[in-house]
């Protein structure tokens, strides 16, 4: 395939893309995926969150290909740029959420020496959920149509940027809309993700959002002289979440254990390129190499030694499901609204380990061993979907197929990457006293141990949460209204109403066209919006540093 050319994915060959291990693109993805690291532990250490990188990869991609040397000629090709953003935001996530994080927990309680078996665990951890999103994309759970908000303004920035002409010409506008809003604090990722998610899903991430910005506060100011929230309302999000993961999980397993014929029929009817077998054969690999891993931190970090053989056994089997649960948990909500509460629905499964009696040093690699899940597995998914709308949204299968597996190898990259740096830096960040602030969070949540009137108002609120999860069906609104509930405010819940509002009404006035501007305007809003917070909290580390 002739570089800076796009051409028709039916008439190409699987053997016509791009292979991620051609020395020249290797050499590139990795040298992207160590900046891709680089901005993931800065971040997240020195700001607290971690910026989607994969937008930044795909533009400077683009930079290459306009180097005027023969070498650079082979990045004009949309499927090479493909490559290239999906080893840098792989090795960003999985430096950021998946290693630094959970490798600070054991270290924050005290017991340095478990840094590295907890980062050998973590990094399985997270080869194993990049594997499993490789070979569950685009099956009837995890359907490529689905809109992977972060997946689609990638593919339509390197379109635009590739064909010129008017997409172009919207998507900057967007861009430009995007960073302007996000310059005065509103949420334009949100505004954008709003016009191609979801519709049922956004509303309910909105109201969650404006429970948590307006509702509880004044419920807390209304029940609480001194303005401190009590347990009932302080746990109302955890316990949400809980009820609606639950469902979440028992919707999951119901789809898994269909009848074959039924299954073959809905196969055929969404066209997917996963049969339901394969997925199912999949996620039973998954939970038992994470029943594996589980095992072997719990003899490499020495916990077996605190339990009795029973616990032990419960606390493998508990680990392994809490592995798994939460990475489809994640998995499903930024599917639908882009936002994915990795380290919040760790905080649960770690506030169900402290019930289950589980002693303090076993919890900790419990909660850092869950929150490893998650992260790769959805930024993997968002960088899938970005390759499938630029392979031709699934037309040739077999040239689907085969970038979908060179964009697993460049992800293994990313992920090696963020293992060699995360091994070199951590000890010069925790010497500096640089922890991701959720590991203290966990250490405190360990620290306050077992309540029973914690645990009353968790089973309290899971009954609601179950109720609207099994409401919205498999739209996932239980687990959306908890994701408001435990990261919105009321800004962000405005911004999704209003986005949702200007949508509905464009889509009445002319659908097919108003569809398409959307689609596009709303990619560049979240582009624009993911570039400035990069840019911008940069600057202000650079400015951390100087001090």
């Amino acid at each position: 395939m002739e570089p800076g050319k796009i051409v028709d994915a039916r008439t190409l060959k699987a053997s016509d893309h791009v292979k991620a291990l051609d020395p020249v693109l290797l050499v590139i993805t990795a040298l992207t995926a160590c900046l891709g690291a680089i901005i993931g532990l800065e971040l997240i250490t020195r700001v607290g969150v971690t910026q989607n990188t994969s937008i930044t990869g795909a533009l400077l991609a683009v930079v290459l290909s306009m180097i005027p040397l023969p070498l650079f000629k082979r990045f004009r090709n949309i499927h090479a740029q493909n490559l290239v953003q999906t080893s840098i935001s792989g090795a960003t996530y999985a430096a950021a959420n998946a290693m630094i994080m959970p490798i600070g927990v054991p270290v924050l309680m005290g017991r340095s020496d478990l840094m590295f078996p907890m980062l050998i665990g973590a990094t399985l951890a997270t080869i194993v959920d990049g594997f499993l999103i490789y070979k569950v994309f685009d099956s009837p759970m995890f359907v490529a149509t689905n809109p992977f908000p972060s997946g689609i303004a990638t593919s339509e920035t390197i379109l635009a940027l590739a064909n010129r002409g008017k997409r172009s010409l919207l998507l900057f506008v967007g861009m430009a809309a995007g960073a302007g809003g996000k310059m005065f604090g509103i949420p334009m990722d949100l505004f954008g993700v709003s016009w191609f998610g979801n519709v049922a899903a956004m509303t309910a991430f909105a109201i969650g959002s404006l429970v948590k910005g307006s509702v509880i506060p004044a419920w807390t100011a209304a029940i609480s002289a001194d303005g401190t929230a009590p347990v009932m309302i302080s746990y109302l999000p955890h316990g949400i979440m809980i009820g609606a993961g639950l469902v979440s999980l028992v919707q999951a397993a119901l789809m898994l254990f269909k009848r074959s014929e039924k299954t073959k029929k809905s196969q055929d009817e969404m066209n997917c390129s996963v049969t339901m077998d394969s997925m199912r054969k999949t996620l039973t690999t998954g939970f038992l190499a994470y029943l594996a891993i589980a095992l072997f931190l719990a003899l490499i970090t020495g916990i077996y030694t605190e339990m009795g053989i029973v616990q032990l056994i419960i606390w493998i089997l508990f680990a392994a499901f809490a592995a798994i649960a939460s990475e489809l948990v994640v998995g499903l909500s930024a599917m639908h609204s882009g936002w994915f509460p990795a380290m919040a629905t760790a905080l649960i499964f770690l506030m169900v380990g402290i019930m289950m009696g589980f002693p303090p040093l076993a919890l900790g690699i419990l909660v850092a061993y869950t929150a490893a899940t998650g992260p790769a597995f959805t930024d993997m998914a968002t960088d899938l979907k970005a390759g499938w709308i630029l392979r031709g949204r699934g037309v040739n299968r077999e040239f689907e197929l085969a970038g979908r597996k060179q964009q697993f190898i460049s992800e293994m990259v990313g992920y090696l990457v963020a293992f060699v740096m995360v091994a070199l830096m951590a000890k010069t960040y925790f010497s500096q006293d640089l922890f991701v602030p959720t590991a203290r969070t966990y250490i405190a949540t360990i620290e306050a141990g077992a309540n029973f009137e914690i645990a009353k108002w968790l089973v309290i609120w899971a009954i609601p949460g179950a109720i609207i999860q099994i409401l919205g069906g498999h739209r996932q609104l239980g687990i959306l209204f908890a994701t408001g509930l435990l990261i919105g405010n009321t800004l962000n819940g405005l911004t999704v109403f209003v986005a949702l509002a200007i949508r509905v009404a464009a889509l009445k006035w002319k659908k097919k066209q108003a569809q398409d501007l959307l689609y596009i305007l709303g990619a560049g809003c979240i582009a624009g919006s993911a570039l400035y917070s990069f840019f911008s909290s940069t600057l202000k580390l650079a400015d951390v540093k100087k001090k």
